[in-house]
């Protein structure tokens, strides 16, 4: 692999070490302790886990669904007033959160998919429709959430007894087990594809590229023990992440939602169903736009009219920086997380250093606009643009 060839396949990588390593400085390494890294990830939970269902829509043919903030609003004030007004136990609370929250995507995915309403207009109706709903639940008022078993299966931290004290071992213990298990994939994979004969990169280059990320999860494992740990949120997070990142490599229905974006003619006339697959992309997304509402109920502890308000922004905003097209068709998990930390250190790092509130938003939107400009540059000269 060229100079140039490396750059291109890796300039969103290489734009979150450059803005990481820009704002630790600017920031005079505040950006590096423990509470903050850890902050982190529990600030843009949210972002990573409705990314993932962002990108199916995207992947449809560069669609949005512009109601999953209203949907995080929905669903957080209805959990926090079943859980303050009911004897419900949290766990049945939660399911029946998740079950609206497919209900709901149930209810966009037949109006795009079925009626063909185009999914802008349909999510823009949502948009409103489910902001309304929420804040007249909540009376206009701040609910706060105190049940202790829906804060924990939220909002706690893994600790093991015994083991973690001042500094939280099984935290750092956990990311030498991640970091070795990668490395044993990477050899089982390769024995594999030299077994079948497969052509594969270089082995330098990919354990330089696995040596990588395992050095930057020990240092991330490392300072989480030396704060509160491993926190539970970033269970849930993984968890969605490996499953969205199985369902669009690993399978052939994961695959459609490529093909419908690539060209939507062509894999109806192959026998997809078309349909469906914009109404598995809208469903999954409420689903996981209602997951957020919960993660976000349990860190905060309440719920307010304007919770989940620009929540799509950011979940948009990571995936096109993280490489989706805005023509859809591309894209990857792997890629809308890149996307995602990277608007998670920029925010980080702005107000680490005392950003106006405002020029937050001026910086976030430049960076989105670079990365879709780089995208239709990038079409245009490949011929896929238009």
């Amino acid at each position: 692999m060229n100079t140039k060839t490396f750059i291109k396949k890796y300039t969103m990588v290489i734009a979150l070490g450059v803005v990481f390593i820009l704002f630790a400085v600017l920031t005079q390494g505040r950006l590096l302790y423990p509470q903050n890294l850890s902050n982190l990830l529990l600030q843009n939970a949210y972002v990573l886990v409705m990314a993932c269902g962002m990108l199916l829509c995207i992947l449809t043919g560069g669609n949005i669904d512009l109601s999953v903030g209203s949907t995080v609003c929905l669903v957080g004030a209805i959990a926090a007033q079943l859980l303050a007004n009911t004897g419900l136990h949290p766990v049945f609370v939660i399911l029946i959160c998740l079950l609206l929250s497919i209900v709901i995507g149930i209810w966009q995915g037949f109006w795009i998919g079925n009626v063909h309403i185009p999914p802008f207009i349909c999510t823009l109706a949502g948009m409103f429709l489910f902001r309304g709903l929420g804040r007249a639940i909540l009376g206009s008022k701040t609910v706060s959430i105190a049940n202790k078993t829906f804060l924990n299966i939220f909002a706690s931290y893994i600790n093991v007894p015994g083991l973690d004290d001042q500094v939280k071992w099984s935290a750092f213990i956990v990311g030498i087990v991640i970091s070795a298990l990668l490395i044993a994939n990477t050899f089982r994979a390769r024995a594999q594809k030299a077994k079948k004969g497969y052509k594969q990169s270089a082995a330098a280059s990919e354990f330089a590229k696995i040596a990588v990320i395992d050095a930057l999860i020990l240092f991330y494992t490392w300072k989480l023990a030396h704060y509160k740990g491993i926190p539970v949120m970033a269970l849930w997070v993984v968890a969605v992440c490996l499953i969205y990142a199985f369902i669009t490599s690993k399978t052939a229905f994961g695959r459609y939602f490529y093909a419908v974006g690539g060209n939507e003619k062509a894999t109806k006339l192959s026998g997809i169903n078309t349909e469906k697959v914009y109404f598995m992309a809208y469903t999954s997304m409420s689903l996981l736009a209602g997951l957020s509402g919960l993660l976000m109920a349990a860190r905060i502890g309440s719920v307010n009219g304007d919770t989940g308000n620009s929540f799509e922004m950011d979940a948009i905003g990571s995936c096109f920086i993280g490489g989706a097209s805005a023509y859809g068709g591309s894209g990857t998990v792997p890629g809308i997380i890149v996307g995602a930390i990277l608007l998670g250190v920029i925010n980080q790092g702005m107000s680490i250093i005392g950003l106006d509130n405002n020029w937050q938003y001026v910086v976030k939107g430049a960076v989105l606009l670079v990365a879709v400009i780089f995208d239709v540059v990038s079409n245009k000269k490949t011929g896929k643009a238009g």
